[in-house]
């Protein structure tokens, strides 16, 4: 396990679009999935990094707050599955199932929407308002493994809730830290 902090991309960066298959659907998710929402989450996660673990719950009780409003959501794998078969688009779709996951759940088996959104660990996530400008990237809150510190969501739901009443997100923003995503051979990004 690498400790790898966020990217930190550009604020105001437009949300890249994807085509992605949802793991427990089967159906194609993009930016289109949610046209017409105030906001959009965009998580890359997995499924064996310690530090999803510790935060899913929050997660799966993030998407059930948020599932009656203008919010889209929508959690992206980008894990080498053949390396990390508990990544697997299968071992994903159980994951959503057994959390109760509200929101699609993606494997981004090429790797591309990843690089894309210069997603660098596990948890990573990306706010994106109605015109799909990024406003917040970086931590869920000051929770991590063995820590102490409250798991609650705090930061990204400040910034979710602003979105939603159209004030602008807070610039003081912190990386996520969490385990690197595991990229193919070859496929690494250079950011």
């Amino acid at each position: 396990m690498a400790l790898t902090p966020s990217t930190m991309l550009a604020l105001g960066t437009q949300a890249p679009d994807f085509y992605l298959p949802d793991t427990v659907s089967g159906a194609t998710i993009s930016l289109d999935t949610f046209t017409g929402k105030k906001a959009l989450l965009v998580m890359f996660i997995c499924r064996h990094c310690p530090f999803v673990k510790h935060v899913q719950t929050e997660l799966a009780r993030l998407g059930k707050d948020y599932a009656q409003r203008e919010v889209g959501i929508v959690a992206i794998s980008a894990n080498n599955a053949a390396q990390y078969p508990d990544d697997a688009p299968g071992q994903l779709n159980t994951m959503a199932q057994e959390l109760g996951f509200s929101f699609p759940f993606c494997y981004d088996e090429s790797q591309k929407t990843a690089k894309a959104y210069t997603a660098a660990c596990t948890p990573d996530f990306f706010l994106f308002n109605g015109q799909r400008k990024l406003v917040y990237r970086g931590q869920l809150d000051d929770s991590r493994p063995g820590n102490g510190k409250p798991l609650n969501g705090i930061d990204l739901r400040n910034a979710l809730e602003a979105v939603l009443v159209n004030q602008l997100v807070s610039q003081a923003q912190k990386p996520s830290i969490g385990c690197n995503i595991k990229w193919k051979p070859g496929n690494e990004p250079a950011y």
